[in-house]
């Protein structure tokens, strides 16, 4: 596997009520798109050659805005959706009754996984030689594909979500057999507290 960026979208209508989004089209709010605009600025000279966004419009539209800054195209990959969290979509956060919760009619965290899991490899997948050199992929999506990458990658499945609009790096385990490792991109200064960064 090669070295990818992840980007968060920005705040949504969800983020800023507080409530579960899940597999819910939520919007872009105003912050989230000046969250998308300040993501793009900060990922300019990033070597950015490919951006692979889930078909969400809070996805897409915050790489839209990096695609427009860098002259690139979006693909989109519905295995990139946020978990589906059924009935409990569009209830507050603390509906939810752990990660690991069942809820009806939506995904358990093994589905979610394995879906999400299937649509990563690939695009993270090293590619031929002349791309080995660092020219990361970037895919935009949602804190729960974060937590599925954590997850299968070998690193905090605990961690805290990551803020809205944050750029990522992943960088992979190197020739002396060191772990996995992820960090901000940028200085970029995360959303205050007060804003859910889950879901």
């Amino acid at each position: 596997m090669q070295p990818f960026l992840f980007l968060r979208h920005g705040q949504s209508t969800a983020n800023r009520d507080g409530v579960i989004a899940g597999s819910t089209d939520a919007a872009l709010t105003e912050l989230g798109e000046a969250q998308a605009r300040e993501a793009a600025a900060a990922l300019a000279g990033s070597g950015i050659r490919r951006i692979v966004a889930s078909p969400l419009s809070r996805a897409l539209r915050t790489a839209e805005a990096v695609a427009d800054a860098l002259g690139l195209p979006v693909e989109t990959d519905a295995g990139l959706v946020e978990r589906d969290w059924g009935v409990l979509e569009g209830q507050p956060l603390a509906a939810r009754d752990g990660y690991f919760t069942n809820p009806e009619g939506g995904e358990s965290w093994e589905a979610f996984r394995d879906r999400a899991w299937a649509a990563c490899q690939p695009i993270i997948a090293a590619g031929p030689a002349p791309l080995a050199r660092p020219s990361p992929v970037l895919i935009v999506a949602h804190a729960g594909i974060m937590r599925v990458l954590r997850d299968r990658l070998g690193l905090d499945f605990e961690a805290k979500g990551v803020a809205n609009a944050l750029p990522m790096r992943f960088t992979p385990p190197d020739s002396a057999g060191l772990p996995w490792t992820l960090e901000p991109v940028t200085k970029l200064q995360p959303e205050p507290a007060s804003t859910p960064v889950i879901v």
